[in-house]
């Protein structure tokens, strides 16, 4: 298990350590003016960093909160701590945060092929809802829509 602290990213600085993250987990990484636009956004769109005891930034989730729902955007961790917690913690993290604010189910998407996330996502109580058909592209692939109900014991 790493041990990792959360906090939120609220400065333009700290988007360097989340494009870091998004240029090795995603093929179709966000841009640093699509995180800018996020960060004008307050009460809307969030974002959160993991960092480990020295500091790093080894994760990430950023999200929104529109009316009850939580809209999980997206989520990573460096591949070198991938399966130590990370994205548990943040997405429990995310859920509790969401609660907090008012949120009482939670979506995101996730690419059919990517088992380990899904697991994790089912693991934390989030269920089958739909396919989004050719939704991912680089390449491109169908997503998986899942739902969960209910974030207070996130």
């Amino acid at each position: 298990m790493v041990q990792c602290t959360i906090e939120p990213l609220t400065s333009a600085s700290e988007i360097d350590d989340v494009l870091a993250i998004e240029e090795v987990a995603f093929t179709n990484p966000w841009t640093r003016e699509m995180y800018l636009a996020e960060l004008q956004n307050p009460g809307v769109s969030f974002c959160v960093l993991a960092r480990n005891p020295a500091g790093r930034a080894i994760g990430f989730c950023s999200f929104w909160k529109v009316a009850d729902e939580l809209h999980i955007n997206n989520l990573a961790v460096l591949p070198a701590n991938r399966r130590a917690g990370v994205a548990t913690a943040l997405l429990n993290h995310v859920m509790r945060e969401g609660a907090r604010l008012g949120a009482v189910r939670a979506t995101l998407e996730v690419r059919k092929s990517n088992d380990a996330a899904r697991f994790l996502y089912e693991r934390l109580g989030f269920a089958l809802a739909g396919v989004r058909r050719a939704y991912y592209s680089k390449p491109d692939e169908d997503a998986i829509v899942l739902w969960r109900e209910g974030l207070g014991g996130g």
